[in-house]
């Protein structure tokens, strides 16, 4: 069974778009943020809100690399790569986590220092501007707007880089909040609050990398949905006539797509034909049913033959794209 290669084209074409669009929203925000809380930072003797700077200026060099990565994602398929380059999303959801962990250790080292150094009466900060801390008000609401909007296309494409940084910006809400916080306490008399902020602010980026470097893990390594999928499949193979028995069902991941290996049993006494009939509407109920679903491989035998290895008996079919 072939699905239409024109539509196929047409909703990977969608869901590159829709993922590039929300990285360069994200580059865009975040080289006008690093650029303004750095600057502000520094100029508004903030340590929370420059170290919130700091992270927005990484969130710019990752960004960038993500955009890398997902332009050639969306290559199609060639010899060496059947299934296509859809794996580079997951490497780009883990550059970004090890930039995230990298930036979180520099941030919260810095912090701490700057802590230390008030404690023991060797710092002399007085407190920030009034204008750091508007500038944290301002990112908590503009993070907050890209968040909502990173985080619906990244559900709706299942794009590993797209989520990593729907969850990079939600992270950049907590410190920003965290970053406003300290500048207010600072400004109200409690100086050492505003570093403290930074580092707490640090430990909160910490997690997210730790969690986008897990996630993106997991794909590399082929993790999928194991008990849900194949419930799935065999419900939705239960009805077809013919089919004795379900025996095993295995699945692939290549970035947000699946390549499912499924082994049926039938009638010993039917013939080829009638086996690849069976076989082909396996193809076509999986297609239709199972999202990002890219190829379907049937292995039938007969069903009394449980034993039969799989490479020897029945036969093979495998499509949907």
């Amino acid at each position: 069974m072939e699905v239409a290669g024109d539509a196929v084209v047409s909703k990977a074409e969608q869901r590159a778009r829709r993922g590039i669009l929300a990285v360069n929203l994200g580059l865009a925000a975040n080289v006008l943020l690093a650029t303004l809380k750095t600057a502000i930072g520094i100029l508004g003797h903030s340590p929370a809100l420059l170290a919130d700077g700091i992270n927005s200026t990484s969130d710019v060099a990752y960004n960038v690399v993500v955009s890398v990565f997902m332009r050639r994602a969306s290559k199609p398929p060639d010899y060496e790569h059947p299934y296509g380059h859809s794996q580079l999303e997951s490497i780009a959801a883990l550059v970004v986590g090890s930039f995230v962990i990298t930036t979180a250790i520099a941030i919260f080292w810095g912090a701490v220092n700057n802590v230390y150094d008030l404690l023991s009466g060797q710092g002399d900060f007085g407190g920030a501007t009034i204008t750091a801390l508007w500038v944290a008000f301002f990112t908590v609401l503009l993070k907050v707007g890209l968040t909502v909007l990173t985080q619906r296309i990244g559900r709706q494409t299942e794009n590993a880089a797209v989520l990593a940084l729907a969850y990079d910006h939600r992270n950049d809400i907590f410190s920003a909040a965290a970053a406003a916080v300290g500048i207010f306490l600072g400004r109200a008399g409690y100086p050492w609050v505003d570093p403290l902020a930074g580092a707490l602010v640090a430990l909160v980026i910490l997690r997210t990398g730790v969690e986008i470097l897990r996630q993106s893990s997991a794909d590399l390594m082929d993790t999928v949905p194991g008990r849900s999928l194949a419930r799935q499949v065999s419900e939705l193979l239960r009805p077809i006539p013919g089919i004795r028995q379900v025996e095993e069902i295995h699945a692939h991941r290549f970035g947000p797509y699946l390549v499912i290996n499924v082994t049926i049993g039938v009638e010993g006494t039917l013939s080829v034909a009638a086996g690849d009939a069976i076989a082909s509407q396996v193809e076509r109920t999986l297609c239709q049913n199972i999202e990002f679903l890219r190829r379907v491989h049937v292995h039938y035998h007969p069903a009394e033959i449980s034993a039969v290895p799989q490479d020897r008996a029945g036969a093979d079919r495998d499509r949907c794209t």
